[in-house]
């Protein structure tokens, strides 16, 4: 064994190399994991042992011989044209594809960035909801429309027998985080409700049964409606730019009284009319009202002592009216060719 360590330190020392590729055939036929000096470690189980500290330190020199040989190799090749052919400022550079927030990410923060500006804290709960919290205690008639098979996803509970078909669903809408909000503090309140909804709708350009709300809740003393418009008002010239137009229009809201619409002037056609905004300049974005005494009696807020007001609003609805997209399934499809336009969108 002492012959065959002898002839391979004779082969190291006398080997040398002209490029690269030599380079690595040596690497490979003295080092790699099946090369010689490897194979020498696995001969060494067979050594008696009273020669194994000999041939241990012949081997582990050899070694060491070797590894020097390589760096020295490698060295003496290092300012060749081979070595330095990757820095060719001439070869055309590789593309690099930064990551990015989906828009309806970026668009959500700026809401929250906007309202928190104003104030407004985040506040959060859970999608999966009881009816006490998604319907009963914000007024909801046990009739109203919006209670139906059609208009909501329910669930059925395994584990309870007493659970009603009707009692477990999904929110319908992040109003639920406001009940939450009201039935364990008392005013001054001043939150937003940011996260994820589900309704029963047909999926077209315009609606989803998945999307995402931001909804807010002011409650304290002499809260009024002027209130609520000034900052409606500030929010969207502050989302989409200072020309922005807002109009309120009387609605109806089981939770609010009085109740309105908000519209904003629609910027994907410039107010000239569009299949979104159904050729009427303008897109509704938000509902809105003075939060209805009867709710805040539910909650446990003194109502003769307190006023407030709510509005929510869709972020998708939001990102179409500020990046110009025009069929709100975009969001849902994982185009990368869609996604990619908001790669600087951070």
């Amino acid at each position: 064994m002492i012959d065959k360590i002898n002839d391979i330190l004779k082969a190291v020392r006398d080997f040398k190399a002209s490029d690269h590729g030599e380079i690595e055939e040596f690497r490979i036929k003295y080092l790699g994991k099946k090369g010689l000096i490897p194979s020498l470690f696995q001969e060494f189980k067979s050594v008696p042992p009273h020669l194994k500290s000999e041939y241990g330190k012949l081997i582990n020199d050899l070694k060491d011989e070797a590894s020097e040989k390589l760096n020295s190799l490698r060295a003496s090749l290092a300012g060749t044209t081979e070595s330095t052919s990757f820095t060719d400022l001439t070869r055309p550079a590789k593309n690099m594809f930064t990551g990015c927030r989906h828009p309806v990410s970026v668009v959500r923060n700026e809401i929250i960035e906007i309202f928190q500006r104003l104030g407004f804290t985040i506040s959060e709960g859970p999608e999966i909801e009881d009816d006490d919290h998604v319907f009963t205690k914000l007024n909801f008639p046990p009739e109203h429309p919006a209670r139906d098979m059609q208009d909501t996803f329910y669930i059925k509970r395994q584990d309870r027998e007493d659970c009603r078909p009707d009692d477990i669903l999904l929110r319908t809408h992040t109003s639920s985080v406001q009940v939450r909000v009201m039935e364990n503090q008392q005013p001054p309140i001043r939150t937003i409700s940011p996260g994820r909804v589900f309704r029963n709708e047909a999926i077209s350009a315009r609606a989803h049964c998945i999307f995402h709300q931001v909804e807010g809740l002011y409650i304290d003393e002499n809260v009024s409606f002027a209130d609520l418009k000034q900052t409606l008002f500030y929010f969207a010239v502050e989302m989409f730019g200072k020309n922005t137009r807002i109009r309120l229009r009387p609605s109806y809201f089981p939770f609010t009284e009085p109740s309105a619409e908000m519209d904003v002037s629609c910027t994907i056609c410039g107010g000239k009319g569009c299949n979104v905004c159904k050729y009427t300049g303008w897109l509704e974005i938000l509902g809105c009202g003075m939060v209805d005494p009867n709710v805040l009696d539910y909650c446990g807020i003194d109502s003769k002592k307190y006023t407030g007001f709510a509005f929510g609003m869709g972020v998708e609805r939001a990102a179409m009216l500020k990046y110009q997209i025009n069929d709100l399934r975009l969001y849902f499809e994982n185009d990368i060719r869609f996604l990619h336009q908001f790669r600087s969108a951070f």
